[in-house]
């Protein structure tokens, strides 16, 4: 369902669209590659592997005194209390997006708490497949969990969700426009059998299919000129918006 119509109309910069997914094994190795890319990325998504790493709230302020946007991709799961109690502190960070996972009754809890901060619910994993699902013991197709989830994450005050490209026009088919829809495993479409992302979509696709923000990290952390890759994308980015905007 690549349609023009479902192009986002948030009043986002194009630049700030794309979230630079660092992974890295150290924090220097963090920072050497945010200033590598310098301004090319203003948008980074921080998760578990930086956690462990060390000083991880130290990392974020240091994203923030250099303006960066941050995303905490952390993926709160817990009793709703714990969860709740979790973003309420994180929401006194100063950081713009969270993830969770769960129940209503955690979505709830984090939305409850989560004052200025955007609470993002997971969806489904953009690793797994139906077969995957399956395993795991849902009893439903990808497409039906998704907008399942979407809907109930919506209801209960969360701002969006994390969610494949490949669902992403579905999303802004059944469900009201404000939801904020992010979309990680986006690859070239020559590269999609190379690693473990399952339902990946291209740059142009997860934008046609109502995308508001990118989520990418190995096409550019693996380029042999990262800050080059991280410009091509925000290209990409741009030329959909120029071109493809219906008109009034």
């Amino acid at each position: 369902m690549n349609d023009a119509s479902f192009l986002s109309n948030k009043p986002i910069p194009p630049r700030e669209r794309l979230i630079m997914a660092l992974d890295a094994p150290s924090l220097a190795e963090a920072r050497q590659l945010v200033e590598e890319l310098d301004d090319s990325v203003g948008f980074y998504k921080v998760g578990m592997e930086l956690f462990m790493c060390g000083d991880y709230f130290g990392f974020i302020e240091w994203l923030q005194q250099r303006q960066k946007k941050v995303f905490v991709d952390l993926k709160f799961f817990d009793i709703p209390a714990t969860v709740g109690r979790a973003i309420k502190a994180l929401s006194l960070r100063g950081v713009d997006f969270a993830t969770i996972h769960g129940n209503d009754a955690i979505m709830a809890a984090a939305a409850e708490a989560k004052g200025e901060l955007k609470v993002l619910a997971v969806t489904a994993l953009t690793s797994l497949d139906q077969g995957d699902l399956q395993d795991l013991g849902f009893q439903c197709d990808v497409q039906s969990l998704v907008l399942s989830r979407a809907k109930r994450a919506l209801a209960l005050g969360c701002d969006g969700v994390v969610s494949s490209g490949l669902e992403a026009a579905l999303l802004r088919e059944r469900l009201d426009a404000k939801l904020l829809v992010i979309t990680p495993g986006i690859r070239p479409v020559e590269n999609r059998a190379a690693d473990d992302q399952k339902r990946a979509a291209s740059v142009e696709q997860a934008l046609l299919n109502g995308a508001d923000y990118l989520v990418i990290g190995r096409p550019i952390r693996d380029a042999a000129d990262r800050k080059a890759a991280a410009e091509q994308i925000q290209a990409q980015i741009l030329q959909v918006f120029n071109q493809r905007r219906p008109t009034a």
